[in-house]
């Protein structure tokens, strides 16, 4: 079979491996598509290489059907429709034994720490698996992990219908957010640099501001009569977005941090203390968050047309890597079971 597999150096390549059979209490999955993320740029910019071993087979947002059962494993069948959630946790660390086993203190998130879902057959453990609905389609499940991280990240904010939302950065992430928040029953505000995002974002009937073209906390508190935000979520990653993300938020408001920071950022932390704000982070998700996702993406809560803008075969990574760094494209799908157009 094949796999798309991260050997270092910025460098990406198609192998030919055999697939491991499935051991007792996993299955065996013939993968249909897997979505590629910031992660996933992380992984191939070196920024991980640290954490990884290589050569690595990456990828976890995916979606693929039951190719065989190991031993012991019940409730599913071969054909079966899936997605994994990608986290191993060891359930005796502090943080498992306090029930918060999605960030255990030794988690292995599958994708990064162990190989991935960029091979066309991928022995996982059934616990892992959540089943997909017959009318979702295989495409449009590659979505449901990160549809996850936007659900784990609104319901972390504890927002309200009515709240009043800024959403820094516009990307695949960010407008998830925004669409789910807005599902909450928000009113929502996006923050994007790039005009190619908020024109598709405005297409959505969501509200967008540019930075650039005037000020953004003269902006937020006219819009919000003064207050200020009750919910910001920082998606970008800038440092500049940091420094907005406590400026705009109201008194005793609530700032979520979802970007993966790579180095430490500054924070306003005296207007932390002068208006009592709130400081959250969020950190992938919880089963119940698959579970709400899924039902999500069998609604129109989830802009699927705007957020997918590519598929490409395995061997397209590269390229794909390059669009989506050049911010050309918000999110590409793989393929896995193509390679130069042919499945």
């Amino acid at each position: 079979m094949q796999a798309a597999q991260y050997i270092g150096d910025r460098t990406i390549e198609v192998a030919t491996v055999d697939p491991s059979e499935p051991g007792p209490g996993e299955v065996r999955i013939r993968v249909a598509y897997v979505g590629l993320c910031g992660t996933d740029l992380h992984i191939v910019h070196g920024s991980m290489d640290q954490r990884v071993a290589r050569p690595l087979t990456f990828g976890h947002e995916m979606s693929g059907t039951i190719e065989s059962l190991g031993a012991g494993v019940e409730g599913w069948q071969v054909g079966d429709a899936v997605t994994v959630m990608p986290l191993a946790w060891d359930g005796t660390c502090p943080a498992c034994l306090a029930g918060h086993q999605h960030i255990c203190q030794n988690l292995d998130f599958i994708g990064i720490d162990s190989p991935g879902a960029l091979q066309q057959l991928w022995s996982v453990p059934a616990d892992t698996l959540l089943r997909l609905p017959r009318d979702l389609s295989l495409d449009a499940a590659a979505l449901v992990e990160p549809v996850a991280v936007a659900v784990h990240d609104v319901r972390r904010s504890e927002l309200a219908a009515g709240d009043s939302v800024v959403v820094l950065g516009g990307g695949p992430i960010g407008l998830m957010i925004a669409s789910v928040a807005r599902h909450s029953g928000a009113e929502v505000l996006v923050v994007e640099l790039d005009e190619g995002r908020r024109v598709r974002i405005d297409a959505l009937g969501l509200a967008t501001f540019d930075p650039t073209a005037s000020d953004l906390v003269a902006h937020v508190e006219e819009w919000t009569g003064g207050a200020g935000a009750d919910v910001v979520f920082e998606v970008s990653g800038a440092a500049a977005a940091v420094r907005s993300a406590t400026a705009v938020a109201k008194v005793r408001g609530t700032v979520v941090v979802v970007a993966i920071h790579p180095t430490p950022r500054e924070v306003d932390l005296q207007r932390v203390f002068w208006r009592e704000l709130r400081l959250l982070g969020a950190r992938v998700y919880e089963r119940r968050d698959f579970e709400t996702a899924i039902e999500l993406l069998g609604t129109t809560a989830i802009p699927i047309d705007a957020i997918v803008t590519g598929v490409v075969g395995l061997d397209g990574i590269p390229s794909a890597v390059a669009d989506l760094e050049s911010g050309r494209a918000m999110k590409i799908l793989v393929d896995v079971q193509r390679i130069g157009g042919v499945s």
